[in-house]
């Protein structure tokens, strides 16, 4: 990413030389902004849960790499197979010490264009604060739920943060379907708005493409 051998470097470090003799004393300044992605294979184990922890293990790793931020995470999240959407609705489902930033969050994305779906609590929170919601109950408060909503292709992403392991098992449904359905989500806050980043980019710039060469090429 930043144009340096860094594993090479480490070894010859190991095998005793120094950083000064071998000339990298200092970190190269990158204009490029490069986001590494994990790749996990949920639709392939079956898994009743997707919430990452601890013993997870990816199956690989991509990279988007850019000028801009939101451009650079668009790319990784394309590269793993779930690009962001450039419109549609987007379903929140979070814990309440996320629902302020859910908020922010929630007019980003109606001002990119997209309507937003929301489960009870975090609805009434949106509403309260004079966002347009659409109401849908989880999966286990009955039909129709979100589990219909994803089956219709009637939602383009899902934000849904947990708290305790109560809320963490009655949201487990919303993570599965949205990867069973092949729609982006995201677990934490910080994830959601950095898809509104990219959305944004997306929408405003175009798309570029570079070869690593191109990125790391020097002024001479």
């Amino acid at each position: 990413v930043i144009g340096v051998p860094l594993a090479k470097l480490a070894m010859k470090v190991m095998a005793g030389r120094t950083l000064q003799n071998l000339g990298f004393l200092e970190v190269p300044q990158c204009s490029h902004i490069a986001i590494k992605e994990a790749v996990f294979p949920f639709t392939k184990l079956g898994v009743s849960d997707v919430l990452l922890g601890p013993e997870m293990r990816s199956t690989g790793e991509v990279m988007g790499i850019d000028q801009s931020f939101g451009w650079a995470f668009a790319k990784s999240q394309a590269a793993t197979g779930l690009p962001i959407p450039l419109n549609g609705a987007a379903l929140l489902s979070v814990k309440d010490t996320d629902k302020p930033a859910a908020l922010g969050i929630a007019q980003c994305l109606v001002s990119l264009g997209f309507s937003i779906t929301a489960t009870k609590g975090t609805a009434s929170f949106l509403k309260e604060h004079g966002i347009t919601v659409q109401t849908v109950n989880k999966v286990n408060e009955g039909r129709p739920h979100i589990g219909d909503l994803i089956k219709n292709k009637d939602l383009a992403m899902v934000i849904n943060t947990v708290g305790d392991k109560t809320s963490q098992e009655d949201s487990a449904p919303i993570r599965t379907a949205a990867v069973f359905g092949g729609i982006p989500y995201f677990t934490t806050m910080q994830g959601a708005q950095a898809a509104v980043f990219g959305i944004e980019a997306m929408k405003k710039t175009a798309l570029t493409v570079k070869s690593l060469q191109e990125y790391h090429r020097r002024p001479v």
